[in-house]
């Protein structure tokens, strides 16, 4: 019994001793598998978003009540809540997969975390912190020596250097990620590689290198093991279309764009950009034919797709049409309608080109888009060094990346050099066109001033003529009834003096009677005719009269009382008729001042001179104005250059509440120069 005992001890031992050892291992293993069974379950496309979640909390869940050091499950199960987008659930699970990597130093898993919350950022266009986190994911996937997904890394930071027209930067990332894919032999990311440092060239017009770097990506695609899926297809041949069309080789361009025009691999969106590439191109080479069809085609599908970008694009290129055949109207609309939505979007490239398209197509307001094009390309290229310079420069130690870097350094201090230069050359031809239209406006201007004083001096001139036949006709009548009525009147009084001889008493005194009563008419024609003769000068009258007549219609319209003094010794005949014009538009403007502003209730004109100094004063009892504030109105500023035409000087003497003094001392500007 003892050893049976004995050996029945050893047993129970030893089983207690394999379950503690072995069982936590293999739950783990269970667990593990139960993990990736849900996590498969969950990316299937045939379950809704409220089951997919599910199987992602139950992981979670069992991942942190069992303490599993599964970073990489959780680094999983957070990327598949940013595809669900659900943000929330996305940082906080991410952030657990990121704590537990670092804790247990699992390079993959650290690398991987950092990746997903770059992908978030770049999707949430916070490229900053994207570039940060793609980079730190590069270092930990370089360290742990996952070259695949090291390289797939840089090529996103390559691809946010590029969108911030890091050229240099983004260049040299490629290259790097173009040496580890070369190591692995991915040729499919050796395409788009090859394809972005083509793009890059582009920007920076290096043209034959941009075309160089597009045949390579090409070369790659033939390499392929396994042929392109649609939506893997790059348009590459597009690309190289873009190049000859910015080098004005339309038909080159033409031939390439049809080339992936043909293609069946490529998507809705492709397809429709290079239709649309097609038809702007054609209008360029000044082939309209279906070019607008074609551009309107295109337009419809980007909107049907919701393409934003692509819809700012089309407008642009309709824009153009629109130009090109003349249609100011409808050109400006696409163009204002891109505008704001290049403007919505962000996206500066296209804003800047709908600033141009609007100062060449809206005359009027054009300085408006040119300044806000110079403000926001300035504020752009500010945008863009505060962020480069967020951005880790990665060294490279070989010579041809040193020589590289400076060549492109070298190229982008040129561009800039020249873009400022054709800004400032634009500016300056701008403003000349400014300063020729102001100076044709003041010279229209100063014509019609000088046409209206023409007309004022005819007025005058007609006025006096009208007066001097007023004189003549007066003096015609006077000498008349002198000589001719007058005569009569005396001719028929003395005959019937002789009457008188032959007649009674009684009816030579009423004859009498009736002589002297027709002695009395003589005299009094006698009297008018003299005063109708009387020398008076036709020229005063004429002047007075008219600033007479002036102060009586204005006294109507503005409700006042008037009373007008004027020396009558002034020689108003010998005074130019400018000086005659002038002066009235003074007392004109001064009216109309009175009558808008001083609600005065009594005006007083006093006309007088002083050793040939003309003095003309005009008072009202109106509210006043303060003439320190108010000295710049447009009536003060045209009676103050009037005054200064004539060579005269100019007061003015007002308080609120106390009326208006108007005082002008002009010379007399005779008609001989005197």
């Amino acid at each position: 019994m003892k050893p049976l005992k004995k050996n029945s001890f050893w047993f129970i031992f030893l089983f207690f001793i394999y379950s503690y050892c072995f069982s936590s291992p293999l739950q783990e293993i269970k667990q593990n598998d139960s993990i990736k069974v849900w996590l498969k379950k969950a990316k299937s496309k045939k379950i809704d978003i409220v089951s997919k979640k599910h199987l992602l909390f139950k992981s979670y869940e069992h991942i942190i009540e069992n303490n599993s050091n599964s970073p990489l499950e959780l680094s999983s199960i957070a990327y598949e809540f940013y595809k669900l987008k659900d943000s929330i659930n996305f940082l906080k699970i991410n952030k657990k997969a990121l704590q537990l990597a670092n804790k247990t130093n699992h390079s993959y898993a650290i690398g991987d975390a950092h990746w997903n919350y770059a992908t978030y950022h770049v999707k949430s266009e916070v490229y900053s912190k994207g570039y940060y986190h793609f980079d730190k994911a590069y270092q930990s996937f370089i360290k742990g020596g996952f070259k695949k997904e090291a390289s797939q890394t840089l090529q996103g930071m390559a691809s946010i250097k590029g969108k911030y027209r890091d050229y240099t930067g983004a260049e040299i990332l490629n290259i790097e990620a173009i040496k580890l894919f070369k190591d692995l032999k991915d040729y499919r990311r050796l395409y788009a590689s090859y394809n972005h440092l083509g793009l890059l060239q582009e920007d920076i017009k290096e043209y034959d290198k941009a075309i160089y770097y597009f045949h390579k990506a090409m070369e790659y695609s033939d390499r392929l093991n396994t042929p392109l899926k649609k939506g893997e297809y790059i348009t590459v041949n597009n690309n190289i279309g873009n190049i000859f069309l910015k080098k004005k080789e339309y038909s080159k361009a033409l031939e390439f764009y049809y080339k992936d025009f043909k293609i069946p691999l490529i998507t809705k969106t492709q397809y429709v950009r290079i239709l649309d590439n097609i038809a702007h191109c054609k209008l360029l080479m000044r082939d309209t034919l279906d070019v607008k069809k074609n551009l309107q085609r295109a337009l419809f599908i980007r909107d049907s797709l919701q393409n934003k970008e692509g819809i700012v694009s089309s407008k642009i290129h309709i824009s153009d049409y629109y130009k090109y055949i003349k249609d100011t109207t409808r050109a400006l609309q696409y163009a204002k309608e891109a505008n704001v939505l290049a403007k919505e979007l962000k996206n500066g490239g296209d804003y800047l080109t709908t600033l141009n398209q609007l100062a060449n197509l809206d005359t009027q307001n054009s300085k408006k888009y040119l300044d806000r094009y110079i403000v926001f390309n300035d504020s752009l290229i500010s945008a863009e060094r505060r962020i480069q310079n967020k951005f880790t420069r990665i060294e490279f130690e070989t010579d041809e990346y040193i020589e590289e870097t400076k060549r492109l350094s070298q190229q982008r201090i040129w561009i800039l050099v020249t873009s400022f230069g054709g800004l400032l050359v634009l500016s300056l031809l701008y403003f000349l066109r400014v300063q020729k239209v102001r100076n044709e406006k003041l010279k229209i201007e100063a014509e019609q001033q000088k046409a209206n004083e023409e007309v004022y001096v005819l007025t005058l001139q007609q006025q006096a003529k009208l007066e001097e036949e007023r004189f003549n006709e007066r003096n015609r009548i006077s000498a008349e009834l002198h000589d001719g009525v007058l005569g009569k009147l005396f001719g028929t009084r003395v005959n019937l003096g002789f009457l008188a001889m032959q007649m009674k008493p009684e009816t030579q005194e009423k004859h009498q009677a009736f002589l002297d009563e027709l002695q009395e008419i003589e005299k009094e024609i006698r009297d008018v005719s003299h005063r109708l003769s009387d020398n008076f000068d036709s020229a005063n009258i004429n002047f007075t009269t008219i600033l007479t007549q002036l102060l009586k219609d204005r006294s109507i319209v503005g409700n006042f009382s008037y009373e007008f003094n004027f020396n009558k010794t002034i020689p108003w005949s010998e005074i130019n008729e400018i000086t005659k014009a002038n002066i009235y538009r003074i007392v004109q403007e001064a009216l109309q001042n009175i009558i808008k502003h001083a609600k005065a209730k009594n005006v007083i004109l006093d006309v007088s001179s002083f050793k040939k100094e003309l003095i003309i004063s005009l008072k009202d009892d109106g509210i006043g104005f303060n003439t320190e504030k108010n000295k710049k109105g447009i009536g003060i500023k045209n009676i103050t250059a009037r005054v200064k035409k004539l060579g005269g000087t100019l007061e003015f003497t007002s308080k609120e509440n106390q009326g208006t003094t108007l005082v002008i001392r002009t010379p007399f500007n005779m008609k001989n120069g005197k």
